[in-house]
């Protein structure tokens, strides 16, 4: 018997800034998570609704593919879409109300030391010197428009507004605060209101000022394992406990999270693209998560890490996207985006947190630099960023395939690698042969000192169950340069390998 067909009552908008696929998309995810369209349910063909919406079919094949990426639609070979049947129950329903707007949100329940801290006041007012191969979270510098950016900070600077050379908001420069809201909306599909936007020098800095603002001392936060190290060491700044969570294939796992601290309250997670295994949390993880998050009063801390570098297909929506109650903050960082020394990045904080933030970052020195932010606003208001990105999407794919070919023919028997759907970097796993005496940590700095950066895997882990691996970055790194970086290390591999034996 043929599955029903499901009715859907779309409409588009051609005069919205939104794009007409993103218009579509967004109420199709909208009627499956308010079980308007029942799990199962087919839906129409494309052809049908474009003739119906009066658009391209095109637009809604870009609006389907989508869908299907994130996990809310479902492809079957010759009987074409349906709604995905494994979301759980308790997200399906979308909520009836509309949610609180950033100007009057609820009041927090800040952590006690915070809340301790508060005072009743106002605010008025690698060190490598030249290039090396495979090095990690390392972008091309030479793709960055530096001329540009002269002219940006030149800008900015001859004759600076009174606010911006005096007393700043701890915040950081309105102005960029205010673009990468609007970046936000536009190119990650939420919105946000600048007065949320919080400019810092680093993920590390980001991380640990929410682990503070919603923790106290002691208490247990979930991060992932492998993971990116310095979550461990924001977690120690903060004086939080980190519990590691093992990822599998489908992310971070919140019932594998509550058997190993049921009492935590924040979830540190990088859903589009995990450091280091590359791994996309799925779409029934990240409604669990956020589900946990709204059923305990707990925080989800975001790191977008590599979310705008995805070479199939459009970047994947993130949490905040989907978060209806206010509970996740958003981490991203333009460091990696445009060049390392810039060393800014940003965290979007849940509205119920910004005052509390406010009042605790006036009262310290740890702010990120203002020598750039003007500049990095025009940057982005003026389209330079979006530009930036296109480019280097296409430069680091050239750059993946590149390594992966160099590499079958330079490691075959030693190392293997996998190709990637996003991200800056592979990992380099050993082959069955010599896995059982394989060192990353010892071929690492053999490798350095042949001029070659590889990054150990097993630096990742925080437990005693360790795997070894070598992660190499490719963004950074010419296709000129790679085979000689390769045989380079293939050498290394054969030298430390043999030692051992």
């Amino acid at each position: 018997m043929p599955r029903k067909t499901a009715p859907i009552g779309l409409a588009i908008d051609p005069a919205s800034d939104v794009p007409l696929h993103r218009q579509i998309g967004e109420q199709i995810r909208r009627a499956i998570l308010e079980r308007r369209l029942a799990p199962g349910l087919k839906l129409p063909s494309s052809r049908q609704m474009a003739t119906e919406l009066g658009c391209a079919r095109g637009t809604v094949l870009q609006a389907m593919d989508q869908l299907v990426a994130e996990g809310y639609v479902v492809a079957h070979a010759g009987s074409g879409l349906s709604a995905a049947a494994n979301l759980p129950d308790e997200m399906l329903v979308w909520p009836k109300v509309a949610p609180r707007t950033p100007s009057t949100p609820a009041a927090p329940v800040l952590s006690r030391r915070t809340a301790a801290a508060l005072a009743p006041q106002t605010i008025e007012e690698t060190f490598d010197s030249s290039p090396i191969a495979f090095p990690t979270g390392q972008p091309d510098r030479a793709a960055f428009p530096f001329a540009q950016w002269a002219k940006l900070l030149e800008r900015e600077w001859r004759k600076p507004a009174w606010a911006i050379a005096g007393a700043l908001h701890p915040f950081g420069h309105p102005d960029l605060r205010e673009a990468i809201a609007a970046y936000l909306g536009m190119a990650r599909g939420f919105g946000c209101e600048s007065g949320s936007v919080v400019v810092t020098s680093g993920m590390r800095q980001s991380l640990s000022l929410f682990a503070r603002l919603t923790l106290d001392a002691g208490q247990e936060a979930w991060i992932e394992e492998p993971g990116f190290i310095g979550t461990r060491e924001a977690m120690a700044m903060a004086e939080v406990e980190a519990v590691p969570v093992p990822i599998d294939a489908q992310g971070f796992s919140v019932a594998a999270a509550l058997k190993r601290a049921p009492k935590a309250r924040l979830a540190v997670v990088a859903p589009s693209h995990q450091f280091p295994l590359g791994t996309v949390l799925s779409l029934q993880r990240r409604l669990e998560l956020l589900s946990w998050a709204e059923r305990t009063g707990s925080w989800i801390a975001e790191d977008d890490f590599d979310g705008e570098y995805r070479y199939a297909g459009r970047p994947l929506a993130p949490l905040r996207a989907l978060d209806r109650t206010g509970r996740v903050a958003y981490l991203g960082s333009f460091s990696k985006l445009l060049f390392p020394a810039l060393r800014l990045s940003y965290i979007v904080l849940p509205a119920s947190l910004a005052r509390a933030a406010e009042q605790i970052m006036a009262g310290t020195s740890a702010r990120a630099s203002l020598l750039g932010q003007g500049a990095l606003a025009r940057f982005i208001a003026d389209g330079h960023l979006a530009a930036h990105l296109r480019r280097t999407r296409l430069l680091y794919a050239r750059r993946q395939e590149a390594l992966l070919a160099a590499a079958d023919r330079s490691l075959r028997g030693l190392l293997e690698m996998s190709p990637d759907l996003g991200g800056m970097h592979v990992i380099a796993r050993p082959t069955p042969a010599i896995a059982p005496t394989f060192d990353d940590h010892a071929l690492a700095l053999a490798a350095a000192r042949q001029g070659v950066s590889v990054s150990p895997l097993s630096a990742c882990y925080s437990g005693r169950a360790k795997r070894h691996g070598l992660i190499l970055g490719y963004a950074g790194t010419r296709e000129a340069d790679m085979p000689a970086a390769l045989a380079a290390l293939r050498s290394v591999v054969q030298d430390v390998i043999g030692a051992r034996h």
